[in-house]
């Protein structure tokens, strides 16, 4: 009996990875019985990722394109090695039934792309930023469908609104979401996260402002998500602020995380806009400084006009940094009709259900594959 595969080639961090994980969720309720399959990198963070998630995956050996001559030598090795391990990958499934190629994005979404053309595979491109990167605008070319996450000016792509997978969603009120995470679950709580892989100047910034400002924390707790090799220091900081406070690398349930949050901190890739907007949670945004496009700010952007966030720059040094965004975390914290408003906005503003859209999609390139034979 044929049985349909979706491939979802993505990986590097978690940002091309979980959007992913959530389609799958949402396509094996609308075609029950489908097979689901992804393709990452070789790094061993999305190994980690993916099996924490019980998903069948395969590796290649995909590297990311840059113009340094040592970064573009690694990119050109690896792209044959890289095709042809996707296509091996692609060939086996095809045995079995129809198969799509779900691309998510990123430098190892763009070889496996031209294994489906090779393969004659059907491509369907899902955008997650609001400035779509040299992959995805090479990918849009082949694609036999386009969706974006983030309104883009970039051609006629299809907007489905941003993508969340359940686990990043609270699974109950804010009091037993801190219960969850052992933490009181009466008290004001602020969360920290520079997503998956962590943000180093997301970690010092917080560390100068509780020195600075411990005491407006007074009646608070902080969760903090840092990144391997950092959580130490931070934790040390919170102590000796006095400030209660559960400090760890890699959170696994982000949904407990946001659903305990009344204010957050974080990084504006497109996978943690997605988080603060479903689950209505006012956030400060500190887009990572050193994308030339800068499309982590204009991922947040939307949010910001809408009076649901806002947004400083990261100026990487601590110290500069207390004087910008320090100002307005201290306002937030201190200003609770300021944080209800922002959470009226994004609850008015509508969940984000880009999921089950960009799963009905690959159904319908499905049915046209089975179709045409």
């Amino acid at each position: 009996m044929s049985r349909p595969c979706a491939i979802f080639a993505g990986g590097g961090t978690g940002g091309h990875i979980f959007p992913g994980v959530a389609v799958a969720e949402c396509l094996e309720e609308v075609a029950p019985g489908c097979d689901v399959h992804f393709v990452c990198s070789s790094r061993p963070g999305d190994s980690t990722m993916l099996e924490a998630t019980g998903r069948d995956y395969s590796t290649i050996p995909a590297q990311p394109f840059g113009l340094r001559p040592r970064t573009f030598l690694r990119f050109v090795g690896s792209w044959g090695p890289s095709v042809r391990a996707a296509r091996g990958v692609i060939a086996r499934k095809k045995a079995d039934g129809p198969v799509i190629l779900v691309a998510m994005g990123g430098f190892v979404a763009a070889p496996a792309a031209q294994a489906a053309r090779a393969e004659g595979v059907p491509i369907l491109l899902v955008n997650l930023d609001a400035v779509p990167g040299r992959a995805n605008r090479w990918i849009a070319r082949h694609a036999r469908r386009v969706l974006t996450a983030a309104p883009v000016q970039e051609g006629h792509w299809e907007y489905v609104r941003p993508i969340i997978r359940r686990s990043a969603l609270a699974p109950g009120d804010p009091a037993a979401c801190r219960r969850h995470l052992a933490l009181d679950p009466a008290r004001s709580t602020l969360l920290v996260t520079g997503a998956s892989l962590g943000a180093r100047t997301i970690n010092e910034f917080m560390a100068a402002w509780t020195e600075r400002h411990g005491d407006l924390l007074d009646g608070w707790q902080v969760i903090h998500q840092t990144g391997h090799g950092e959580h130490e220091s931070l934790r040390s900081a919170y102590e000796r602020a006095g400030v209660p406070a559960l400090v760890v690398p890699f959170l696994e349930g982000m949904g407990a995380a946001w659903g305990a949050a009344d204010l957050a901190v974080s990084r504006s890739g497109a996978g943690s806009v997605a988080e603060a907007w479903a689950n209505q949670v006012p956030t400060l945004f500190l887009p990572y400084p050193h994308h030339k496009d800068q499309h982590q700010r204009l991922n947040a952007l939307p949010l910001e006009r809408l009076g649901a966030a806002l947004i400083e720059r990261d100026l990487v040094d601590p110290n500069a940094n207390l004087i910008s965004a320090g100002k307005t975390l201290a306002a937030l914290v201190r200003d609770p009709a300021q944080r209800q408003r922002m959470r009226q906005r994004l609850a008015e503003h509508g969940p984000p259900r880009g999921a089950v859209a960009v799963a009905r999609a690959i159904a319908d390139l499905w049915a046209c594959a089975d179709a045409h034979g």
